[in-house]
């Protein structure tokens, strides 16, 4: 098989992942924490794990940050290589527990069953189970050794690929072993199943002797036994039948009090039903047509306009008033003074000029001129003050006229707005087809009064029944009614006891004479057993005793016969065992020389595989001599193992050839060797699929495709401080 795409969702680091791959080696690259081991254990899950897996593990491999229902799922698509040629198909595995799904496309056929996938995977890469391929074709990091952690699981599959059936040599030997111990132990403490019968054979054949001796003592005190016996059973059918009617007087009880508790409930329901139909009337009986807080708000705003009305009108009752009191307009008398105080100074000012050049000669001098001006100049101030009282008068006047207009405009406005008003609570009363605010102050009124009865109502119906929904009150009321009567006539089928009064006390103390007879008769049985059992045999024992003896001694020859065929067949098993690993070995062997010697240049050209359990030894050139892989350096431990997986590969799949995933095993290499190394899984690509995941570049050329992760870029931010 070789998988030439893979697609992942919501597993781990990957809510969304599409990778194409090589058919040869592909090369995944990405720091720590890129999701590399995540893409491997991905790739195990879809060709190995079952879908209805609900395992913790899958649990928490869950991406973080998605949602509760999300759960992981993969997708490969793949080509496999068959005598006719090169067949596509894909596997698209939903990890959901119970629910999970598989969708599995290959040769033209589409498989949905859980189990069936698996099975046909298992067939195409020659991978039985998840765990051998983590123990060869899937290496994780620092993981090349643990080729031996499941020696036993090896081993069977080891034995299936060379006998060609999976017989659990491994866990057949454990089961045997166990057995034949199991069988074989001697001690005192913990003796063996043979011991066991053996002891069990002669202590029967003693107590058959004993008990053909006690026989008659035993007769006598059998018919004794008998006889209290039958005294017991009658005891007891005259307690059984009291204890009956007892019950039934209980259950009488019962009924009559379950009764009462209907009855009541009945009367509660249908009242509440009652109190329903009369909230359904008025509810369907409202004197206004809107709810009540719409009308609450409607009339409140009536209100308000009703009021600013009669306000308007308050204010528009009286006329316009304005008030000023104006002084009569005098005459414009400053206009003569004026001119005669110019006609002074002007004459004044000649004077005085004629007299400072001597044009006309005046008496006095200039002080007759300067004295006409100066009275020219009183003149001027008295018509400037004439002139001053006019302006004011006119000021007053404009005054006047501008206040009579601005209170003549704001009548205006409160007659608009009156207007205005009246509409609107005119509008307001059509609404409500009233004719005035009585009216409307009534309907108010009787609807707060009708609501007031709703609420009412309701109140009592929730003490009736609390928060029973309305439309399930009849079919409570029908089935309380149903409830007393089947207890009616559960009543009338118990019978006279039922009608009975004091029944069950009369029955406790008829139960308590029983109980007090039937005591006397087991004491008087229980003495006759005791005398009949302190004889130890009786004939039943003696000849159960010798049927006994001789199931004792058929079985004691059973377990030998069985140690006999246990002993033959663990031989068996190891014989076949030895000659399975013996084979598989010196393949190991034969195929690990060739890929050792490549990638440690000619240094270890011999390897040895142990029989028993798998160990490898190479052998050392500075020692001459064969030394175990656990004492060479990590390095060449790794490159050991991984020509030992690669074998091992080979060897149990057969003809298949699954996908080799190894995260970054080369990790202890030098530069050198893991050149050669990557040189051979290059090599072993034309076989094998190979994808290896690694954090370094140093393998990008010899890669036939290169893929790479990026590293997540979240960080953890600082929360900022708390005062």
């Amino acid at each position: 098989m070789r998988i030439t795409r893979l697609q992942i969702e919501n597993l781990r680091r990957h809510r969304a992942l599409d990778l194409t791959l090589d058919r040869g080696l592909t090369v995944v690259r990405g720091p720590n924490e890129s999701g590399k081991t995540t893409l491997q254990r991905a790739l195990e899950l879809a060709l190995t794990r079952r879908v209805t897996s609900a395992s913790a593990e899958m649990e928490a491999m869950q991406t973080w940050g998605a949602d509760d229902d999300a759960r992981p799922a993969v997708r490969l698509e793949f080509e496999q290589d068959e005598e006719d040629g090169m067949h596509p198909g894909s596997v698209d595995k939903a990890f959901r527990g119970g629910k999970g799904t598989v969708r599995l496309e290959y040769d033209g056929n589409v498989v949905t069953d859980p189990a069936m996938a698996d099975q046909i995977l298992a067939e195409l890469t020659g991978v039985p189970t998840e765990a051998f391929f983590r123990s060869t074709a899937s290496v994780r990091h620092h993981e090349m050794d643990d080729v031996a952690r499941d020696e036993s699981a090896l081993r069977d599959r080891l034995q299936a690929s060379i006998s060609g059936a999976d017989r659990g040599t491994g866990r057949s030997k454990r089961k045997l072993e166990k057995a034949l111990h199991d069988l074989n132990t001697k001690g005192d403490k913990n003796p063996g199943r043979l011991k066991v019968a053996a002891a069990d054979v002669a202590r029967a054949t003693t107590a058959l002797a004993e008990g053909e001796a006690a026989l008659e003592r035993l007769e006598q005190d059998r018919d004794r036994l008998t006889q209290a016996h039958e005294r017991r059973v009658e005891a007891d059918m005259a307690l059984a039948e009291r204890k009956s009617m007892l019950e039934k007087a209980h259950q009488a009880e019962r009924l009559i009090a379950d009764r009462a508790t209907a009855q009541e409930r009945f009367e509660r329901l249908s009242t509440a039903v009652s109190v329903t139909e009369q909230m359904a009337v008025l509810h369907d009986s409202h004197p206004a047509r809107d709810p009540l807080p719409v009308l609450r708000t409607t009339v409140g705003r009536m209100r308000e306009l009703d009021a600013r009305v009669r306000e308007l009108r308050a204010l528009l009752s009286g006329d316009v008033d304005v008030q000023f009191e104006l002084r009569s307009p005098e005459p414009r008398t400053w206009l003569p003074t004026a001119r005669i105080a110019i006609a002074l100074i002007l004459v004044g000012l000649a004077g005085a000029a004629a007299s400072a050049f001597n044009v006309i000669p005046i008496p006095g001098g200039l002080i007759g001129p300067l004295v006409v001006v100066v009275a020219g100049l009183g003149l001027a101030f008295v018509g400037r003050r004439q002139r001053m009282q006019a302006t004011d008068i006119g000021r007053e006047r404009q005054l006047r006229d501008d206040e009579i207009d601005r209170r003549l405009r704001g009548r205006s406005q409160l007659e608009q707005e009156l207007k205005e008003r009246d509409l609107d609570l005119a509008n307001q009363l059509s609404g409500l087809e009233l004719a005035d605010m009585a009216a409307v102050e009534e309907l108010l009124a009787a609807e707060e009064a009708h609501v007031a009865a709703i609420d009412r109502l309701a109140a009592q119906l929730e003490g009736l029944v609390g928060r029973e929904p309305i439309e399930t009150l009849p079919q409570l009321r029908d089935a309380a009614a149903l409830e007393i009567e089947q207890k009616t006539r559960a009543l009338e089928h118990l019978g006279p006891i039922a009608k009975e009064p004091r029944a069950r006390e009369r029955l406790e103390v008829e139960v308590r004479d029983a109980e007090r007879t039937i005591d006397q008769a087991r004491n008087d049985e229980a003495d006759a057993r005791a005398r009949v059992e302190a004889n130890p045999v009786d004939a039943e024992a003696v000849a159960a005793e010798a049927e006994r003896l001789e199931e004792l001694r058929e079985r004691l020859a059973t377990l030998e016969r069985r140690e006999r065929v246990y002993a033959g067949t663990l031989s068996a098993i190891e014989a076949a065992e030895r000659a399975t690993m013996q084979r598989a070995t010196r393949y190991l062997e034969k195929h690990m020389v060739g890929d050792l010697e490549q990638v440690t240049a000619g240094r270890y050209r011999r390897v040895r595989v142990d029989d028993t359990n798998l160990g490898i030894e190479v052998f050392a050139p500075e020692r001459n001599d064969w030394v175990p892989v656990e004492s060479l350096s990590q390095g060449t431990l790794d490159l050991v193992y991984l020509a030992a997986r690669v074998g091992l590969v080979r060897l149990v799949t057969g003809d298949r050839r699954p996908p080799l995933i190894l995260d970054d095993p080369f990790v202890t290499l030098d530069d050198v060797r893991a050149t050669r190394a990557l040189e051979l899984l290059k090599r072993i690509s034309a076989d094998f699929q190979v994808i290896y995941l690694t954090t370094s570049d140093r393998y990008d050329g010899t890669a036939d495709a290169v893929q790479v992760l990026e590293a997540p870029t979240a960080v953890d931010v600082e929360p900022a401080a708390v005062d």
